[in-house]
C-alpha cells in the first residue's frame, strides 16, 4: 500500500500517522519528491482501513499495490535511486538517475601484474569501477575456480593503484567476512535465488549487484532484490546478463527489453552484461551500444590484457584497446540520447 501525502503536510500529523502504522506492525518507507511525499507501507496491510487513512487531512490518496515486490517498486519510490560507491581515497562512482557506470575488468583475477595492468587500462579509458572474479562458479569442477581470498587481496591492491572501487562475486554466505572491504558485492546468476545469502546481504550496508538468473523472470529478479531490501539494504543494482533460450550461436540470449521493463517497474539502477550474454568478444560492442540506447544505467564488461591465455572466459573478453574504443562510442550514444531529450 502507498499513501500519497498532500503538499507541505503537517509534520506532527505525519509523525502521528507513522507511529500509528508502526503500532499496527507496518513498516513505513518515506520517499520525498519535489511536490509530494509518499509513504510506502510494508507488512500485512489487509487489516488497515483505507477509508480511515484517506480521511486524514494530510492524505491526498491511498492505493494498494498488487505486485508482490514492494520496496523495489517504482510506485513506492517514483524517483530513480542513485547509489554512490566509493570511499576515502577512491574515485566516487554513481549509478542511477543521470549517472552512468562502466564496470570493467577480467573475468578472473589471475596475477598481480594482470589485474593491475587491466585496472590502469580501463580507468584510462573511462571505467568507473573495476570488476574481477576472486571466487568463480564454473560448470566444470575441473575448471579454474579463482584465487579466493588472494584474489580479493589483489583486487584491493589494484584499487590502491587506481582509486577505482572494486566489484567481485560472492559464492556463499560463509565468505562474507572476506568482503567487508569490497565496494560492491556481486551476486551471480546461479545465486540469484540463494535466499539465505540475500537475507544476509540485506543486513549489510553495502551495494549489491544482483544478476538475473539464466531462467528467471523479471518478477523473480525483483523478488530477489526484495529479499535484500526487506533486510534494510536498499543499495541494489539489477543486472541483465542474458537468459537461456534455444539459440546456440550465442552463450545466452541478451534480453534488452528487460531494461525498459525493469525501469518502468522499479526505481533501482539497471546494468547490462553483454560479455556473459553473448560469450563472443565481437558481439560485446554492438550489444553494449544497444543496451546504452535502451536506457541502461551502466555496463559491466570483461576486459583482459591477454584473452588467448585467460584462465576464464577469454573468448568473450575485450582487449584494453578495444574497450577504449567501445567506451568512446558509448559516450557518443549517451550524448546523442541527451541531445534528443
Amino acid at each position: 500500500m502507498i499513501v500519497l501525502l498532500k503538499e507541505n503536510p503537517n509534520a506532527v500529523a505525519v509523525a502521528n500517522l507513522k507511529q500509528w502504522l508502526n503500532n499496527e506492525g507496518i513498516t513505513v518507507h518515506v520517499s520525498e519528491g519535489e511536490r509530494h511525499t509518499i509513504l510506502g507501507l510494508v507488512g500485512d496491510t489487509s487489516r488497515l482501513d483505507m477509508s480511515l487513512i484517506q480521511a486524514l487531512e494530510i492524505v491526498d490518496d491511498v492505493k494498494r499495490i498488487q505486485e508482490p515486490f514492494k520496496n523495489a517498486n517504482r510506485k513506492f519510490h517514483p524517483q530513480d535511486t542513485v547509489i554512490e560507491i566509493g570511499g576515502p581515497g577512491l574515485e566516487t562512482a554513481r549509478i542511477g538517475g543521470e549517472h552512468f557506470a562502466v564496470i570493467a575488468g577480467p573475468c578472473s583475477v589471475e596475477t598481480e601484474s594482470q589485474i593491475c595492468q587491466v585496472a590502469e587500462a580501463v580507468k584510462k579509458a573511462g571505467a568507473t569501477m573495476l570488476r574481477g572474479g576472486a571466487f568463480k562458479p564454473r560448470t566444470s569442477p575441473y575448471a579454474f575456480q579463482g584465487l579466493g581470498a588472494e584474489g580479493i587481496r589483489l583486487l584491493k591492491l589494484a584499487r590502491e593503484h587506481t582509486g577505482l572501487p572494486i566489484v567481485t562475486e560472492v559464492m556463499d554466505a560463509d565468505q562474507l567476512p572476506l568482503f567487508e572491504d569490497v565496494d560492491v558485492i556481486q551476486v551471480g546468476a546461479r545465486n540469484m535465488q540463494n535466499f539465505e545469502l540475500l537475507k544476509k546481504l540485506g543486513r549489510m550496508d553495502k551495494p549489491v549487484l544482483l544478476k538475473r538468473g539464466m531462467s528467471a523472470t523479471l518478477e523473480e529478479l525483483l523478488m530477489s532484490a526484495e529479499y535484500i531490501m526487506a533486510g534494510g539494504n536498499e543499495k541494489v543494482i539489477l543486472c541483465e546478463r542474458g537468459i537461456r533460450t534455444f539459440e546456440t550461436k550465442t552463450r545466452n540470449t541478451l534480453d534488452l527489453s528487460a531494461v525498459p521493463v525493469l525501469k518502468n517497474l522499479s526505481h533501482l539502477p539497471v546494468v547490462v552484461d553483454p560479455s556473459h550474454a553473448t560469450g563472443v568478444s565481437k558481439l560485446v560492442a554492438p550489444m553494449s551500444l544497444a543496451a546504452t540506447a535502451a536506457g541502461a544505467d551502466g555496463l559491466i564488461i570483461e576486459v583482459h590484457n591477454d584473452p588467448e591465455r585467460a584462465l576464464c572466459d577469454g573468448p568473450q573478453s575485450l582487449r584494453p584497446e578495444a574497450f577504449a574504443e567501445l567506451a568512446e562510442k558509448v559516450r557518443g550514444v549517451r550524448a546523442a540520447i541527451r541531445a534528443m531529450a
